[in-house]
């Protein structure tokens, strides 16, 4: 039996405790996005995982979070049937590079079930299993759900109860409460060994597939895995109503006041503008002098960009941030601004070589991209 495979007849070996614990995940890793939902809470038409802010869809926010993760190997979105060819056109539209679509079953369950046995032939060392309305998830507790469920088989993310459960009679009266200190609610991500995961559906009845929710009762029900529960950040919280709309589309703007990456030569003239930038924007700039002799790094974890460029023949600098950017499909969410200052370009080229750098910019790469001419500033 492979180390972590759930057996239906005894609960599984103790850990030694002093065996030595992985501290970063250096193993396969996938995720399985159940997006079915069909958003009937929200009061909505279009389900909630395809509602659009900044022209673009929740779900793409929650691909982006995984896409990010560089031990992530791949992304199993699951929907339904009729939004297979909206899903499709989605990943093609923002670019999404580790993903695959399937179509999901009549419920919860079957739709993971259906992600996990797309993952059948690449038998990844860990699933992840993330709700596709949560799109606030970071890197560092993924990297502690992952590490927590190759230990024990399972993990998953919890919260404290911020209401006390009670329970009611069938005539709608009070019949008791649960003591709300003892309890937490069960959250998303969650992480299985891919043999847990696997065999824990292989094993439910109709019944658990049917009408059931919770994949680590799951795998305790069919192969005696106790989950490691962590607790989770607020962040951690899923568009459920209407009004969670509003609070996503704050926070997902939230990164747009904050930091930008600076790409400009080692002019005078282009740091001068760049220090300007900063006192005006209000915002932490990353500032690169040499796109050629960077790692590219920064192009994973900015959201903005803003091309500076003192030259009259700047457009091949700016071709170069293109070109970097389409290399790392890295998809922007939010504009790259291009400052281009020049004191003795035409002004009549100015339009044809702005309208260029806009379709590099905006239809390439799908992003806001704008353009500011500068002229006769630099002597």
């Amino acid at each position: 039996m492979l180390d972590g495979e759930c057996n239906p007849d005894r609960p599984p070996l103790p850990r030694d405790a002093g065996t030595h614990r992985a501290t970063s995940v250096d193993f396969p890793v996938c995720v399985v996005l159940p997006a079915g939902g069909t958003g009937e809470r929200t009061g909505l038409q279009t389900p909630k995982q395809f509602w659009s802010f900044l022209e673009r869809p929740l779900i793409s926010y929650t691909i982006d979070a995984f896409e990010r993760v560089s031990w992530i190997q791949d992304v199993v979105v699951v929907v339904a049937k009729e939004n297979l060819d909206q899903m499709s056109g989605i990943v093609q539209r923002f670019g999404h590079r580790k993903v695959r679509v399937v179509t999901g079953g009549s419920t919860r369950h079957r739709s993971i079930y259906n992600g996990v046995q797309a993952l059948a032939e690449d038998r990844p060392e860990v699933v992840i299993i993330h709700d596709a309305v949560r799109p606030f998830v970071e890197e560092d507790f993924l990297s502690k759900i992952t590490l927590a469920a190759k230990e024990h088989g399972a993990a998953g993310a919890i919260r404290p109860l911020v209401s006390t459960v009670i329970a009611t009679t069938s005539e709608g009266f009070l019949d008791h409460s649960l003591e709300r200190a003892k309890y937490r609610a069960s959250e998303t991500p969650q992480g299985f060994t891919y043999e847990v995961i696997s065999q824990a559906y292989q094993r439910s009845s109709e019944s658990d597939l049917e009408f059931g929710t919770e994949c680590l009762h799951l795998a305790l029900q069919h192969c005696h895995i106790n989950a490691k529960l962590i607790p989770g950040p607020p962040t951690l919280w899923k568009v459920t109503y209407r009004w969670d709309l509003a609070a996503a589309g704050s926070i997902i703007k939230e990164p747009m006041l904050q930091s930008a990456c600076v790409v400009s030569g080692d002019s005078v003239h282009a740091a001068t503008l760049i220090t300007a930038l900063q006192k005006a924007l209000h915002m932490k700039l990353h500032v690169v002098t040499d796109l050629s002799a960077e790692k590219h790094t920064f192009l994973l974890k900015e959201w903005n960009y803003i091309q500076v460029s003192v030259d009259v023949c700047c457009r091949s600098d700016i071709e170069a941030l293109v070109t970097q950017l389409e290399v790392e499909t890295r998809v922007l969410q939010y504009p790259l601004v291009i400052i281009w200052v020049s004191s003795c370009c035409r002004s009549t080229k100015i339009p044809c070589r702005s309208q260029v750098l806009y379709a590099n910019c905006h239809v390439n790469l799908n992003t806001l991209a704008s353009l500011v001419v500068i002229q006769n500033t630099v002597g």
